[in-house]
């Protein structure tokens, strides 16, 4: 059946059909390829803030062992200045005394002063180091204080934006679409019933709904990111299918609802991501009838840009 109907399909046609699978798997590849860079780019921040982080520690650490080599430097200084005054004293007494005498007081009045000159010294050093790393702590302080900041802003407006988005599709989170919030993130999860038929990429009417209602959202948010995930379960598709594999089922449906998002409406595309993950992160993975369903499923997430983070991370 399938000879036939590929002999009845002109070449032109053909090639034209291989082009475009052809650039959908790239675009699949390079899809993968950015969300593990996205995905290295969160452990790195993560891995990032928690260096600062023992980098904090350590200073406290050492400004203390600074502060008590100052104080014992300093008590070290204080008892050289008396050893210095009790031989001078004793010099002035025994000024008239024998000239060996005289000269080995001198020798030893000399040296007292020679040590009191290294340990004044010694001292002006550490004065100079601690105030350094005050001023270091300081800094990583008020670093620290804008990191923690930024990040609690961030934390706000993906609570904000979750309640808004729940808000515009309060009247489908009953028919198979949930708004959940981690990781920093908000995600839109549609299933496949509330979007698309079986083994069909047209998205329904009510779905189309949806999506207008939440593209009305996410034009008022322009600093939020957008990626588009298209989700199949586990069963292959049927021989014959307009659709080469799960992996093709996925990609399309992703793209199609971006195509609805972007309809009549002020997005910029550039917001915009797409993805095609097959069957290979369901949510259930169990084989029963009820997982697949739930795995079938088309997710929608938001994020705030981390631009401002990245650069106060990388200036760190």
């Amino acid at each position: 059946m399938v000879l036939i109907t590929l002999s009845c399909v002109p070449p032109t046609k053909f090639k034209s059909l291989q082009s475009e699978v052809q650039t959908c798997e790239e675009e699949n590849e390079s899809l993968k390829a950015e969300n593990e860079r996205l995905n290295v780019d969160v452990r790195e921040t993560r891995a990032k803030l928690v260096a600062i982080e023992n980098r904090l520690l350590k200073i406290g650490k050492d400004t203390l062992r600074w502060k008590n080599e100052l104080n014992a430097t300093q008590n070290r200084y204080n008892q050289l200045d008396r050893d210095y005054q009790d031989l001078y004293e004793a010099n002035q007494v025994l000024i008239k005394g024998s000239g060996a005498e005289i000269r080995r007081l001198m020798e030893d009045l000399q040296e007292a002063q020679k040590d009191m000159q290294i340990q004044q010294k010694e001292l002006e050093v550490r004065r100079r180091e601690l105030e350094q790393m005050q001023s270091e702590l300081k800094g990583r302080n008020e670093r620290l204080a804008e990191l923690e900041e930024i990040l609690n802003e961030q934390e706000m407006t993906v609570s904000a934006l979750k309640k808004t988005v729940s808000d515009a599709l309060m009247g489908f989170e009953n028919q198979g679409l949930t708004v959940t919030q981690k990781n920093g993130k908000v995600y839109v999860s549609l299933d496949e019933q509330l979007l698309f038929r079986s083994g069909s990429t047209i998205v329904d009417q009510k779905g189309i709904t949806a999506l207008k209602n939440l593209a009305g959202v996410l034009e008022k948010n322009p600093d939020i990111t957008i990626m588009i995930e298209g989700h199949t379960d586990d069963v292959p598709v049927k021989t014959g299918s307009a659709y080469k594999d799960n992996w093709d089922l996925s990609v399309l449906r992703a793209t199609e609802v971006v195509r609805i998002l972007l309809e009549d409406s002020r997005i910029d595309p550039v917001r915009i991501t797409t993805a095609g993950r097959s069957q290979f992160q369901p949510v259930d993975q169990a084989k029963t009838p009820e997982a697949r369903q739930k795995n079938r499923r088309t997710e929608i997430i938001l994020a705030p840009k981390l631009d401002e983070l990245y650069k106060l991370i990388e200036g760190s």
